[in-house]
């Protein structure tokens, strides 16, 4: 089974088949650096797995709310976090990142890709609106994800 592993501290999310790397990929994680809290706007570190994947077919820059879409990004500067083109949903399976689906911590694509390579999210793990697509076409739900520092 293919798993992913998420370098806090280089920013990078890669995927496995087994112990072969098979693609790597640019993230941002929070700006708030690592924690565990509701609120708190930072991203939960330890094991996960892929809960729900949430887009599939939508167009590249779809704007999800509540993990619905409700329109399509046009490319205009914004600051606001946007969620975008997919969703890859988390649930901790450790008990200080177990709070991580009441948290709506996700995997996604963003607004903000001039940003990647570099902390700047609300908490959830964002990147590129291309590279979410191909990671989304490649993982199952159920798949392991570890967040490290």
């Amino acid at each position: 089974m293919m798993h992913l592993y998420v370098s806090i501290g280089e920013q990078r999310l890669r995927l496995y088949q087994g112990s072969e790397l098979i693609a790597e990929y640019p993230i941002s994680s929070a700006a708030n650096g690592i924690g565990f809290h509701e609120g708190s706007y930072r991203t939960p570190t330890g094991r996960f797995e892929i809960s729900e994947k949430i887009g599939d077919g939508e167009e590249t820059g779809t704007i999800f709310k509540s993990r619905q879409p409700v329109g399509v990004w046009d490319g205009s500067p914004c600051d606001d976090d946007l969620v975008l083109t997919r969703i890859l949903r988390l649930h901790g399976l450790d008990a200080e990142n177990a709070n991580s689906m009441e948290r709506y911590i996700y995997i996604h694509g963003t607004n903000q890709e001039q940003l990647l390579g570099q902390p700047a999210s609300c908490g959830c793990i964002r990147m590129g609106n291309q590279d979410v697509i191909d990671l989304f076409d490649r993982i199952e739900v159920g798949a392991p994800l570890v967040i490290g520092a």
